[in-house]
């Protein structure tokens, strides 16, 4: 897309000229601007003074003169406080801003003041700091002023004027025209002074701390040859010379001097040695300026241009190229122009005729110096100043294109024609006619950087078209061995390409686009690079397992952690490096989950040695002893492994993991089988341990070993049935398999289950007596053993029952005392006023009060029974409405009813005063409940307020 440069209004000049609304009352003699103040002599005697920033409040002052002086010169210095007025009758008047008396100047008498060099760096409001004046004679002066604030006496402001140079020229001191003070770095000073025809400077160091000793040391060091100077053969008969500084308080950057010839302009360099003024240029006045008839008047130097001032019109010449840009015509009717001044705080110009004052601003000076610069193909400067406008930067990128490409400097052009809005196909065109391969890579690379993210298609294209040029550059390199570093430097390059970040998305949605590219190449080297940098690790791995490079394969499984990737690969790496990719799958530590990984041991370990089985076994033992695998299918392989190779560790696993079938994970049932076919016994009698089946553990027990056979039978302590049952298979193992007596009654000692009786039924006919005669004696005493133990028992439970009768009868006889004073305890007042209980721990209440605070804490169904119980209560207290009984039926019913009622206080007592209510269970219950009832929460705070 082109650049639209459509302008809706007319663009304002450069320089616009604005006529000042004031009518003079006198003619206008001189003036001059400095820092927004304005100082004009007006007639013979007056002085105007403005403040541009108050224009509306004039200050007059009257210089005072009754002879017939007249103002020849004024110099205003940079503050706009100093104001030097330099009459005709070659003396000189002082005033400063701050006051409206003029001063004579006595030690300036007698000397016609031609120019004066300001002190930038050391004057102030008050005080000039050292200056340097020129006069008409040749001679350069040093002098100071100071106004001294408050004082009672009046006194000189010239503090001293001494004589420093003289200036000349080939017919001698020549009238000084100009005179300009800088500072330049490491203390060193540069004066510049102008004659009619010859451009002087001065250089030289004033030591830090010495400047307001003034610049006598730099001309001293002139006094016996001359300083260097530039010489022009034609004369004015004065000669002019203005700077321009781009900012306020800091050095001037260029320079104009206007002299007979025309004007020497050109920079300043201030680390040059001995002369500041840099890239020289004159530019000659040309035929409509005659120098005998409408000589140039003044000359003012802005950023690129610099302003002459002719009698009736000003010219602007623009710098860069030297051509008139601009001509202002003056109306005769406004008189001869007399002066044109600058004031550098504001970048404005000021010009005048004895009538009238006019004022030039300096609008956007460099809107087209750009367009110079690019035509004199200083296309970097052209660029600075049209940064801020697209339409003309796009120009300037062409033309230097354009530039660089006549010039066969293609790289450079490609640059500059991706930064433009040319035609893309064009340029690319362009570059392949020229046959320039890199650099239309170069303008790809570019164009593609430049695109926004929305322009997918124009992406996709440019990333593709790289790619092949690339392809196709490295593979004409990679055969010339005189071309290996730019072969190199290519492939850095293409691979920098591929693993950009801002290419990475493109490169993505079109890998496979790209990987035809590499795979028509033969470029494999790339396309694993490739597939590195979009991740794509499944395709880099079985690469190199197609290429036989397992270890490289599994450097970039361990390097990238793909859990799916080693699932996928694992299987093939086993067979061929199984110890490094056990180490990869334990390093990958609970990141695989290890029943993924079994069918690769699986169908590794049913091919392999005793020794690659141990490589499967260590990665399963590392799941279940250092991850704390539980997953059934970890545990039965592992077992199946043991099984099979390490029988050993067989029995220690089954120990470990305990006999608790809860927190078991390999399968009882698939390891009892595993174990039997093995013919593992030992195995077998634990997992049925581990099962409860404690006959069979005993029968396959008894096959292996006796005391295996005995541990197994005192496992189910809490079926002495069995316990026995299992005991006596063991006896009559020991007795009819291992006919061994002694150890039959050995085991009648290991079980106390078993009593002789028995065992005897085991042993054969003609065994004699004397084998059981000491188990019969010791069967014998047990019994006796027993009786005896019963009858203290007995006894025992008979004492047992006699004390609780008797601590019943003493409970019955139990009372306590209360005092008349005594108060109950929730309402506080007097006890025994109604019905009370005494609790043991001394608490006392009132029955009602202890049944309100009993009531709302207890079970539902207690509630219930003690709202019953108080109904059946209340009507056995009501009297009688029958008068006519018999006495004896009375005397019955009053009996009967008497006892009900006593029960049913009983059964309330047991209700209401089982215990304390402040003591007992009930008030830890209630420890959880708030004091307020949530329910009555608001109703409580409410009567609080």
């Amino acid at each position: 897309s082109g650049y639209v440069n459509a302008r809706l209004e007319k663009e304002t000049p450069i320089f616009n000229k604005q006529r000042i609304d004031f009518a003079p009352p006198e003619k206008i003699n001189s003036l001059v601007v400095s820092s927004n103040q304005l100082c004009m002599s007006l007639g013979k005697d007056t002085l105007l003074r403005i403040d541009l920033g108050k224009p509306d409040e004039p200050n007059q002052v009257e210089l005072g003169r009754k002879d017939e002086a007249k103002v020849y010169k004024m110099f205003l210095d940079h503050t706009g406080s100093h104001l030097l007025i330099a009459l005709n009758t070659s003396e000189c008047l002082y005033l400063n801003r701050s006051v409206q008396k003029v001063r004579a100047l006595s030690r300036w008498k007698g000397h016609l003041i031609e120019s004066v060099g300001w002190n930038k760096f050391l004057g102030s409001e008050t005080n000039t700091g050292p200056i340097l004046v020129g006069t008409a004679q040749g001679h350069i002066y040093e002098a100071e002023i100071s106004v001294s604030e408050g004082s009672l006496f009046s006194t000189n402001p010239d503090q001293y004027f001494r004589q420093v140079y003289t200036l000349e020229e080939e017919s001698g001191p020549a009238p000084v025209c100009c005179l300009e003070i800088e500072r330049g770095i490491e203390g060193k000073f540069f004066i510049i002074a102008t004659t009619r025809k010859r451009l002087f400077q001065f250089v030289g160091k004033v030591p830090e701390g010495t400047e307001q000793q003034g610049f006598g040391s730099i001309f001293a060091l002139h006094a016996d040859h001359l300083p260097s100077f530039r010489e022009f053969p034609a004369n004015l008969g004065f000669s002019e010379i203005a700077f321009y500084t781009p900012k306020l308080r800091s050095n001037p950057r260029s320079f104009a001097w206007m002299m007979g010839n025309g004007v020497l302009y050109g920079t300043l360099d201030y680390s040059r040695p001995d002369s500041i003024l840099s890239d020289e240029r004159v530019w000659v006045y040309p035929a409509d300026i005659d120098i005998t008839v409408n000589k140039p008047i003044s000359i003012v130097l802005t950023q690129f241009h610099f302003l002459l001032l002719l009698p009736d019109r000003v010219k602007a010449v623009c710098t860069l190229n030297g051509q008139v840009v601009f001509q202002d015509l003056f109306q005769e009717k406004f008189g001869l122009l007399t002066r044109m001044i600058k004031d550098t705080t504001v970048q404005q110009i000021w010009i005048h005729t004895e009538k009238v004052v006019f004022r030039y601003h300096v609008q956007r000076e460099s809107r087209d110096v750009w367009k110079m610069y690019m035509n004199m193909n200083k296309f970097d400067l052209a660029k600075e100043y049209c940064k801020d406008r697209p339409e003309c930067l796009d120009i300037v990128l062409a033309k230097e294109a354009e530039h660089c490409f006549q010039n066969k400097r293609y790289l450079d052009s490609a640059k500059c024609y991706a930064l433009t809005q040319n035609y893309f196909e064009e340029i690319a065109l362009k570059f392949i006619e020229a046959k320039q391969e890199e650099a239309l890579m170069e303008f790809l690379i570019k164009k593609l950087s430049n695109l926004k993210p929305s322009e997918k298609t124009q992406t996709t294209l440019l990333t593709t078209w790289l790619t092949e040029l690339y392809l196709n550059w490295l593979g004409v390199l990679e055969g010339d061995l005189s071309q290996r570093n730019l072969y190199l430097d290519t492939r850095e390059k293409f691979r920098t390409f591929l693993s950009s970040p801002k290419n990475k998305e493109c490169l993505f949605n079109n890998r496979a686009s790209i990987y035809e590219l590499l795979a028509s190449h033969g470029d494999t080297e790339h396309m694993v690079y490739f597939a590195v940098i979009m991740q794509d690790y499944e395709r880099v791995v079985a690469h190199h397992c197609q290429h036989d490079e397992y270890d490289e394969a599994l450097n970039v499984l361990s390097r990238h952690r793909d859990e799916k990737l080693f699932y996928k690969f694992s299987p093939v790496l086993i067979q061929h490096i199984p110890k490094k990719v056990v180490d990869a799958w334990i390093s990958m530590g609970s990141r695989l989950d290890a029943r993924n990984l079994i069918p690769a041991l699986v169908n590794y370990s049913q091919s392999a040695s005793t020794q690659q089985i141990n490589e499967a076994i260590r990665y399963m033992e590392f799941c279940v002893y250092q991850l704390e695998e539980t997953q059934q299918a970890i545990h039965n392989y592992l077992l199946s492994l043991y099984a099979l190779c390490r029988p050993d560790s067989l029995l220690s696993y089954l120990e470990q993991a305990g006999t608790n079938p809860n927190r078991i994970h390999y399968d009882l049932k698939y390891a009892l089988r595993l174990c039997a076919e093995h013919g593992h016994h030992r195995a077998c009698v634990h997992i049925y341990k581990v099962m409860e089946l404690y006959e069979e553990a005993v029968d396959l027990a008894l096959q292996v070993d006796v005391d295996l056979a005995k541990s197994c039978a005192d496992l189910p302590e809490d079926d002495e049935e069995l316990r026995k049952k299992l005991w006596l298979k063991i006896a009559r193992h020991v007795v009819q398999e291992e006919k061994d007596v002694k150890k039959a009654m050995a085991c009648l000692s290991s079980c106390t289950l078993l009593k002789i009786e028995d065992v005897l039924p085991f042993f054969p006919d003609f065994v004699t007596i004397d084998h059981f005669k000491e188990a019969i004696c010791n069967s014998l005493e047990d019994y006796n053993k027993h009786i005896e133990e019963l009858k203290r028992e007995m006894e025992e439970a008979t004492q047992s029952a006699r004390r609780i009768r008797e601590d019943i009868q003493e409970m019955r006889n139990k009372y306590g005392s209360v005092e008349p004073q005594e108060k109950c305890a929730a309402c506080d007042f007097p006890l025994l006023n109604r019905p009370f209980y005494l609790f043991l721990c001394g608490h006392m209440f009132h029955y009602d009060c202890l049944l309100q605070a009993v009531f709302p804490n207890l079970p539902a169904y207690k509630q219930a029974k003690l709202e019953d119980l108080q109904k059946k209560l209340a009507a056995t207290s009501q009297p009688s409405k029958s008068y006519h009984r018999p006495k004896d039926t009375d005397t019955i019913s009053l009996g009967k009813g008497q006892q009900s009622r006593e029960q049913i206080k009983a059964d309330i007592d047991d209700i209401v005063a089982a215990e304390c209510v402040y003591c007992g269970e009930l008030m830890i219950r209630s420890i959880d409940k708030p004091f307020i009832d949530p329910q009555k929460y608001e109703e409580e705070m409410q009567s609080w307020l």
